[in-house]
C-alpha cells in the first residue's frame, strides 16, 4: 500500500482494502510458471532442520510467483532461509520501519511521543493507514530513516529516491533483522519502544491478521504486519512479517512474495509456509 505522485501514477495501483477479510484458501490460476525452490534450514534440535526443510518445501511445491522466506526461533537456535537477499517492494510491511524510526529518533532526543504522533502510528500499524504512514514518512525525511537502517544494519533496505515508502526496497534478511531488534534488548531501541510496537503489532484489526500467524498455536502470543501492492509489473507483492512467543518457542517469520495473480493467490501462499513452520515448532 502506497502513495505515488504523478510520475510513477501510471505504473502503480494501491491496494487501499484495509477491511478485507482475505480466505485461507483461494483457487485460481496464475499464469506464471511455478518452480519448487530449495530451502535452507539449520538447527539446534535435532532433526527439526530437515522437518523444517522438507515441509516449507512441500508447501511451496506448484505456488506460482517468486517467494522469499525467513525463520529464526532464539528457543532451538533454528533458522531457515529462501532468498534472503532478494528485493521486494515493501509495501505496507516499511510500517514497522517507519515507527522504529520514530521510537528511536524520539530516544535520541530523549523525549516521548507526541498524542498526535501516537495516534498516527496506531493507526499506521492497527489498521495500515496510509495516510497516517505518509505524514510520519515525510515528518521524518529520509535523512533519519537512513539513520535507523544504519543504526539498525539493515543495509540492504533501499528507500525509495522519489520519497514513496511503499516503493522501500526490502529483504528477508533485513525483515529478519528488525524483528529481532523488537524481540530481543539491544542498543538501538529502548525496552519501551519494544512493548510498544509489539502493542500495535498484537492489535492490528481482525481483517489484516493474515498470513504468518496463520495456524499459530492458541498458546502463542502473536504480532503481525502486513503489506500488499498491485503493480504493473510483478502483479501483486503481498508481504507478511510476524514474531512469535509461547509454548516454548520465541520466532519470527518473514515471507515477501511478488509475481502473484491475485492477492489472496498471495495470501495462500504465505499461508501455506506458516502453518507447517508453527506446526514443526510446536511439535520439536
Amino acid at each position: 500500500m502506497t502513495h505515488l505522485n504523478s510520475r510513477r501514477a501510471g505504473a502503480l495501483t494501491a491496494a487501499l482494502g484495509a477491511a478485507v477479510l482475505i480466505p485461507a484458501t483461494v483457487a485460481v490460476t496464475p499464469a506464471a510458471a511455478a518452480t519448487t525452490p530449495t530451502v535452507s534450514c539449520a538447527s539446534a534440535k535435532a532433526g527439526l532442520a530437515t522437518k523444517l526443510q522438507k515441509d516449507i518445501t512441500a508447501a511451496l511445491a506448484n505456488r506460482k510467483g517468486t517467494i522469499a522466506v525467513g525463520l529464526y526461533d532464539r528457543s532451538t537456535k533454528t533458522t531457515c532461509t529462501l532468498r534472503s537477499s532478494s528485493a521486494y517492494d515493501s509495501a505496507s510491511v516499511v510500517k514497522v520501519t517507519i515507527l522504529a524510526t520514530l521510537l528511536w529518533d524520539a530516544k535520541k532526543h530523549n523525549r516521548y511521543l507526541t498524542d498526535r504522533e501516537a495516534s498516527l502510528a496506531k493507526a499506521m500499524i492497527t489498521k495500515s493507514d496510509n495516510t497516517a504512514a505518509t505524514t510520519l514518512w515525510k515528518q521524518l525525511g529520509l535523512t533519519k530513516i537512513k539513520g535507523f537502517l544504519a543504526a539498525a544494519g539493515m543495509t540492504q533496505t533501499k528507500p525509495d529516491p522519489y520519497g514513496h515508502w511503499g516503493l522501500t526496497q526490502i529483504t528477508v534478511t533485513d525483515e529478519q533483522k528488525l524483528l529481532k531488534l523488537i524481540t530481543a534488548r539491544n542498543t538501538v531501541l529502548s525496552d519501551n519502544s519494544r512493548a510498544y510496537i509489539l502493542k500495535l503489532m498484537g492489535q492490528v484489526i481482525s481483517s489484516q491478521r493474515w498470513g504468518t500467524p496463520y495456524g499459530a498455536p492458541s498458546t502463542v502470543a502473536v504480532h503481525v504486519k502486513n503489506g500488499w501492492l498491485q503493480r504493473s509489473t510483478h502483479g501483486w507483492r503481498v508481504h507478511s512479517v510476524g514474531t512469535f512467543n509461547g509454548g516454548g518457542h520465541d520466532y519470527m517469520i518473514t515471507v515477501l512474495t511478488h509475481g502473484n495473480s491475485t492477492m489472496s493467490y498471495g495470501v495462500t501462499t504465505i499461508q501455506g509456509i506458516a502453518k507447517v513452520i508453527h506446526r514443526d515448532l510446536a511439535a520439536s
